[in-house]
This record gives C-alpha cells, structure tokens and sequence, in this order.
C-alpha cells in the first residue's frame, strides 16, 4: 500500500503548501510584488528546465520531479495574476443589472490577458514534452488549469459560498458572481470530473501498471480530487479557509461583519477603510490601488484551482 500512499501523501502536502504561499504572498503588501514576481520569475525558469529533464525519464523521482515542476509553473502564473503584472483590460465592478451574457463577457476582460498568457503555456509545455515517456508535468498544468476553468464558470453562474478571501483592492470581482443555491453545471462538473479520478486510480492499481505509472497516475488523479473538493467548496458549509489559517491575514476589526478582509498592496488605515466600506454600500464605484485579478478559478488557484 505504501507505493499508493507516498505519492497521495506528497500530493496532498504539495497542493495545501503551495496554495498557502499563494496565499501568503497575495496578502503581503503591494511594495513586495515586484521582489515577489522576480523570485517567481526564477521559480518559473528552474521548474521549466526541470520538466524538460524529467520528461525524458520513467523514473520514480522523475514522475516527482515533473509533478512538482507542473505546480510550481501554475503557481507562478497565478501570481503573477494575483500581484497584477498580467491581468485583463477592465478592473471594475460589473455594472448593475448586467445581462448575463454581457457579464460573462466583462468577467473575461479582468483576465483576458492572463488567459492568453495561461493558453500559451500550455502549448508551450505539450511541444516541450512531446514524444517523451514522461508527461506528468504537462498533465498537472492542464489538470489544474481545467478545474479552475471550471471553478470560474461554476462561480460565474453561482454558487452558494462566495470566498472572502479577496483582497480590498480585488473586492469588485465578487460583482460578477451572483449568490445562488445551485446551477446547472455543478453537478456535471464534479460527476466528470469524478469520473475521471476513478479511472485514473483503476489504471493505477491494474496488474499490469508499472511502477512509474502507479506513481504518475495517483500523483494526477490526487490532484484532481483536490479540484473536486475546492468545487465541493463552493457548495457546502465547510471552514476551508482553517486549511490556512497560517498563510491568511487575520480579520480586519474595522470592517463590516461578512466583508473583507484587510490585505496588503491596499491602504492600510482604517478610516480609509470604513471609507470605502461605506463608497460601497452606497452604489459608488470603488477604484483599486492595484490591478487584481479574474473571477473564479481557486482561491485556485486551489486553493489553488479555485482562486479567482
């Protein structure tokens, strides 16, 4: 059982870290994203160039080398969003009584240009991979960039539980997901997707798996049941956020009850905060020290898949 549990184990450990530095350097002040950007930015070349090694190889550490590497692609991406480097043309509120398809295409133009970016990745990482015997790496990008489309549409529509983890000056993007008790997609989603993780860990534990492709496939298929729960917490009364209590800021006491957070990289005064607390409540439109990111996705990314 250990060969199943090792990588189930790392997956799980992978997935909750990496979403709590997301987390973490998303909330840190606006004067640390261009230091936050540039560390990323080196992240970004070493996971690349450990992808392109580890796919030529079916070796147990290389199938933990490209998982690794296939997150921590995604993750710079997502900050890279987060701290407003690549975000869309339109960084406002979605205009009252919006009809649904002109808000689905407002919503897209607050990430137009991170979606791109995101697309061209993912050629990138299937023509770097191609023909080789190791596609773990490529496999996790698309994984996590497919269950945060999803986690985007499903929000689009409307969920139940809007996070509250956005920061002040990412506070409009909630404009563009409706509170609702159920839609139509969810359940397809989750049913696919599901689906998906039982075929994947049935391939696993057939008698003619090798060792590589227990390991690969429990890797991914952990992965996508984590994107499977991040959906399921958009539906149901769980407290996710304890998951990273450690990586969140503490709750601002000056803002109003069920309202945001204070985060960095937006002013930190408080009557600067009640200020635009009350901006919003009367219909004003609040501009945003810094540009933010889209609607949906992970909190995400998961988490990471889920971050908007």
């Amino acid at each position: 059982m250990l060969e199943y549990g090792y990588p189930v184990l790392f997956a799980l450990g992978l997935w909750w870290f990496s979403t709590g530095v997301v987390l973490y350097l998303d909330n840190l002040p606006g004067r640390t994203f261009g230091w936050t950007m540039l560390g990323g930015s080196v992240v970004l070349a070493f996971a690349v160039f450990a992808l392109v090694v580890s796919s030529t190889s079916t070796s147990l550490s290389a199938a933990y080398i490209a998982f690794t590497s296939g997150v921590l692609v995604w993750g710079v991406l997502e900050m890279s969003y987060f701290t407003g480097l690549l975000t869309g043309p339109r960084k406002t509120p979605c205009p009252p009584g919006c009809a649904a398809w002109k808000r689905f295409g407002l919503a897209i133009l607050t990430s137009l240009y991170h979606e791109l970016a995101v697309l061209l990745a993912v050629a990138f990482l299937v023509l770097i991979s191609w023909g080789e015997p190791n596609q773990v790496g490529t496999w996790t990008f698309v994984v996590l960039w497919l269950m945060r489309w999803s986690a985007k549409l499903n929000l689009f529509l409307g969920v139940p539980n809007l996070n509250d983890w956005l920061p002040e000056h990412l506070a409009y993007l909630k404009s563009y997901m409706p509170k609702r008790s159920m839609n139509l997609l969810f359940p397809i989603s989750v049913t696919l997707a599901t689906l998906i993780v039982v075929l994947m860990v049935s391939s696993a534990l057939s008698p003619g798996a090798s060792a590589f492709e227990v390991v690969s496939l429990i890797l991914v298929a952990t992965l996508l049941a984590m994107g499977i729960l991040e959906h399921w917490f958009l539906v149901l009364p769980l407290p996710d956020e304890r998951l990273w209590a450690w990586a969140l800021p503490p709750r601002d006491a000056d803002a109003e009850p069920g309202g945001e957070r204070g985060q960095g990289g937006s002013p930190s005064d408080g009557s600067t905060r009640r200020m635009a607390a009350s901006r919003e409540t009367s219909g004003q439109q609040a501009t945003s020290p810094s540009p933010g990111r889209s609607v949906g996705g992970g909190r995400s990314g998961a988490p990471i898949t889920e971050i908007p």
